[in-house]
């Protein structure tokens, strides 16, 4: 496994300078974001498919502070009922791939999407209950209506490219939000399906990312190292649905926390043990949304953990079997 940051946190940054901090504190990988949420910072996809050249100043840049890209990430809401926002994060995407496939990157990152609850919505709709029973007729027109056909011909135009590892991002909001979610669309729509396994999102809904990763086993194509604490004197009140302002952290029944602050070395240990044996060895990469810390002090506190918890080399011959 390598370390790795998703360099959104520094935004304010050229990329080069973001390099330049990164490097110190051996960081072995950066995931940049090119379309969507992550914004264009530091990879912008369709500046950069227009200017080839400047693709491959970008591959030499970072391939010259010693690191490698991951992945590109382009989290968006390409099924959004609003069809000028849909085809913008579609176009996010696709131009991700076309990127990914000209600079060598054999990963995009993005959302699965929520749609409307019909073709004359306005907002997403995102189902977490099955009575009254309009809910089950609204996750019926989202799956079968526009998720799958979405995904199908989005999956096909990935692999026409060379593209076979679409990491979705399991959160609460969008139809992919747990493993469940995550492998029935990838049943439906293809094996580039897979996860961007991020367990902030996972620990919040009172899922164990251990036996999550078992579950998605040979289909996690990315890894999100990002924390999240559950706030026991608001959750055992009111649950861990929260609509509060995420600034609001005092209130919330969970927080996005940096790396050991919202669990330890122990259970952060067995995590990146059981992705060693369900046969990942890829990038773990940070993503700092502590709002308690500056992205500084985030991030370093992130990486001194992760050194101590993460599997970085090949396993040698064992001896005493």
């Amino acid at each position: 496994m390598k370390l790795g940051v998703l360099t959104v946190l520094f935004s304010n940054l050229t990329l080069e300078d973001t390099l330049k901090k990164l490097k110190p504190l051996g960081v072995q990988t950066v995931e940049l974001g090119c379309g969507g949420y992550p914004g264009t910072a530091h990879a912008d996809a369709a500046h950069l498919l227009e200017n080839p050249d400047k693709i491959t100043a970008l591959l030499e840049l970072v391939k010259g502070y010693g690191m490698e890209i991951s992945a590109f990430s382009c989290h968006g809401n390409p099924v959004h009922p609003d069809k000028e926002i849909a085809s913008a994060f579609d176009r996010d995407f696709r131009n991700a791939v076309l990127l990914a496939e000209k600079a060598g990157i054999d990963t995009v990152i993005t959302f699965s999407g929520c749609p409307g609850d019909s073709r004359n919505a306005k907002y997403p709709n995102w189902v977490t209950c099955p009575w009254p029973d309009d809910f089950g007729r609204i996750l019926e027109y989202q799956w079968n209506d526009v998720l799958i056909p979405y995904w199908k011909e989005a999956v096909k135009f990935a692999r026409d490219h060379g593209i076979h590892k679409i990491g979705l991002e399991m959160h609460p909001g969008f139809c992919v939000y747990n493993p469940e979610s995550l492998l029935k669309l990838r049943a439906a729509v293809g094996p580039e399906i897979g996860a961007n396994f991020d367990p902030s999102h996972l620990f919040w809904q009172g899922i164990d990312p251990v036996m999550a990763i078992r579950a998605l086993k040979g289909c996690i194509w990315h890894f999100h190292a990002k924390d999240c604490k559950v706030m026991n004197a608001n959750s055992r009140i009111n649950g861990v649905l929260d609509t509060k302002h995420y600034g609001d952290e005092f209130n919330r029944s969970w927080i996005f926390r940096t790396m050991g602050y919202g669990h330890g070395q122990e259970e952060w240990n067995e995590i990146f043990s059981t992705l060693k044996m369900a046969g990942y060895d890829g990038a773990i990469s940070i993503e700092h949304e502590d709002s308690l810390m500056s992205s500084e002090e985030g991030l370093e506190k992130a990486i001194s953990f992760l050194k101590g918890s993460i599997i970085f080399r090949e396993t040698g011959e064992m001896y005493w079997a």
